[in-house]
């Protein structure tokens, strides 16, 4: 597979590459200038399973306040730069473990190699961006249009740009809001590079449109075994990414571990807010991710048994009350409202009771 064979890539306190595990990545909304909110989603983040966040730094306030977030976060932090280089050396002087960054938008090559000199002395790698929505005219021209070629071409010129300035601490990026462009781009330029690859749909959506676009693109890709870190591109809240991201690892086979939610899809019998009960749950065993079970979450206490038969353990719901199922059995009956709360103590001493 690609991704045994990518260069390994140090990033603050994790490595990616050279087949180690798919990391999670997703980025702040907040103004990263504010620390206080920024740090918050940072740590939701974390709790929710992201593995390494970046932040946009469109400010030398920004800049300035990566030293601040770095101290209370706990996973690496990557600094998101467009137009101004001074903003990357700056970010990287104030503790950035990686900086993301366009050549093509940089500036002369002098800035570029300014940047790089910084990179050189923090030993910090730099994830070179391409995106469909900025192609360089010249390649449009050439390839008529904007295409999975003209993609390539441009990542790999730049990486040449910055081999050339005496660096190769590179990660490589190539983006697109065109999901089987973006699948096309990726097959073609994973065979000619060695640098770990960051996948995702840029610009995908909003949390339904977004999920179902990302999770058809990244699902192509990584099935190749082509890519080392991901993020799922969703307008919304980042936890959200995240979820998404855990879960298609999950169901390709590329990350053991975590709780799968399994739940009915509603019928005529269904008596409970099961939709809304399946969300708490959900939103709940992200918490549990030491944990390799199913949970099942089912809306009739008739055939909810019965159909939580597969699951490690489950609820399933009627008039105001409720059942909690333990490899299929009944094992205790409890008010509706006390579902979830039963449901979370359980899993809390699950080791306990083996």
């Amino acid at each position: 597979m690609f991704r045994n064979h990518t260069k390994e890539i140090q990033i603050g306190n994790r490595v990616i590459g050279g087949g180690n595990p798919i990391l999670i990545q997703s980025m702040t909304n907040t103004k990263t200038e504010d620390v206080a909110a920024t740090v918050a989603q940072i740590l939701a983040l974390e709790e929710a399973g992201c593995e390494i966040i970046r932040c946009a730094v469109p400010t030398m306030q920004a800049a300035a306040a990566i030293k601040e977030i770095k101290k209370q976060i706990h996973i690496p932090l990557v600094a998101d730069i467009h137009f101004d280089y001074r903003l990357a050396i700056a970010a990287m002087e104030n503790g950035a473990d990686k900086i993301r960054i366009n050549p093509g938008n940089i500036g002369s090559e002098e800035r570029v190699q300014a940047v790089i000199e910084k990179a050189k002395q923090y030993q910090v790698p730099i994830r070179v961006g391409v995106n469909s929505g900025s192609l360089e005219k010249e390649l449009v021209g050439k390839y008529n249009g904007v295409t999975a070629e003209g993609l390539v071409e441009s990542a790999l010129d730049k990486v040449r740009m910055i081999e050339q300035m005496g660096y190769d601490n590179l990660v490589i990026s190539i983006k697109s809001s065109d999901v089987m462009m973006c699948v096309k781009a990726h097959e073609l330029l994973a065979p000619r590079t060695s640098y770990p690859l960051h996948v995702g749909i840029t610009e995908a959506g909003t949390v339904t449109a977004g999920n179902i676009k990302s999770s058809i693109g990244l699902a192509l890709i990584l099935n190749q075994g082509i890519g080392d870190t991901i993020r799922v591109s969703l307008t919304g809240d980042p936890v959200e990414e995240v979820k998404s991201a855990k879960l298609i690892l999950r169901t390709l086979g590329l990350r053991k571990g975590g709780i799968e939610v399994v739940s009915c899809p509603t019928c005529g019998r269904t008596q409970i807010d099961l939709i809304g009960l399946a969300n708490q749950v959900e939103t709940m065993v992200s918490g549990f991710d030491h944990l390799n079970l199913k949970v099942a979450v089912m809306g009739c206490v008739v055939n909810g048994p019965g159909e939580a038969k597969e699951a490690d353990i489950g609820i399933a719901g009627g008039v105001g009350v409720g059942v909690l199922i333990k490899h299929g059995e009944v094992i205790k009956k409890l008010p509706e409202d006390q579902l979830l709360n039963a449901l979370k103590e359980e899993l809390i001493h699950w080791n306990d009771n083996k």
